[in-house]
């Protein structure tokens, strides 16, 4: 690592992004918006709290921009301490006021994969298994990790969004992906090539997070019943 050209990045984060970014969540549902970007930055990712961006004279770093009012930025922070150095993960190296200077992970995300009929091996779920596995190890607790917060590169696994991690709450997103990877994916969609639209993942998104919630609202009604 070239701790010349973080710093140099550094500069240029605060001298040419950060007080020109506009960016805006208008639902924590949704990903945020970036509204304007000065050039020469360019967009990578948005989540629902925050944006990825990158300059072209620093390719190996990326810098990820809380939206104004979204938390979770100290605990991400957090959470890159603890993980420290592991090949699924990126690793922080500059964190200060909802910005972070992240190593970038190259790759498709599984989301992007499924859209475009790219052939997802087993190896990628693996991967992504053992990475979790290592970070429940560092006390952390895996959660939110769906389609667009895991990538695919040289047929290995990623893990990209680690900013709920200290969230002890049970998440299944990651189980029921790899259900539908098993039952669905690998008998019918990947030796077929299938292409799905954006649109329609964006449904079954939406449809998912809908009966979600919904199954939560029914488990506290029915354990609030019960519970006597």
């Amino acid at each position: 690592m070239d701790r010349s050209l973080i710093d140099e990045l550094i500069e240029t984060v605060h001298q040419e992004l950060i007080p020109k970014l506009q960016i805006e969540s208008i639902d924590p549902h949704d990903p945020v918006k970036i509204t304007y970007l000065p050039h020469p930055w360019q967009k990578l990712g948005a989540g629902n709290y925050a944006a990825v961006v990158y300059h072209p004279g620093y390719p190996n770093w990326v810098v990820k921009i809380y939206a104004p009012g979204r938390p979770g930025f100290e605990e991400e922070v957090e959470v890159y301490r603890r993980l420290g150095s592991h090949p699924a993960f990126s690793e922080c190296l500059y964190a200060t006021e909802g910005c972070l200077i992240l190593k970038r992970l190259h790759g498709v995300t599984l989301y992007d994969c499924i859209q475009r009929g790219l052939r997802i091996p087993k190896q990628v779920i693996k991967d992504i298994d053992q990475a979790l596995d290592y970070a429940r190890e560092r006390g952390l607790y895996p959660h939110d990790v769906h389609g667009r917060n895991v990538m695919m590169y040289q047929g290995r696994g990623l893990v990209v969004d680690i900013s709920d991690f200290l969230h002890e709450e049970k998440c299944s997103k990651w189980n029921n992906l790899k259900r539908a990877y098993y039952w669905l994916y690998r008998p019918i969609f990947s030796p077929l090539r299938l292409r799905i639209p954006y649109f329609l993942l964006d449904i079954v998104r939406k449809s998912y997070r809908f009966l979600s919630n919904f199954k939560k609202i029914c488990d506290r009604i029915f354990y609030k019943i019960f519970k006597h």
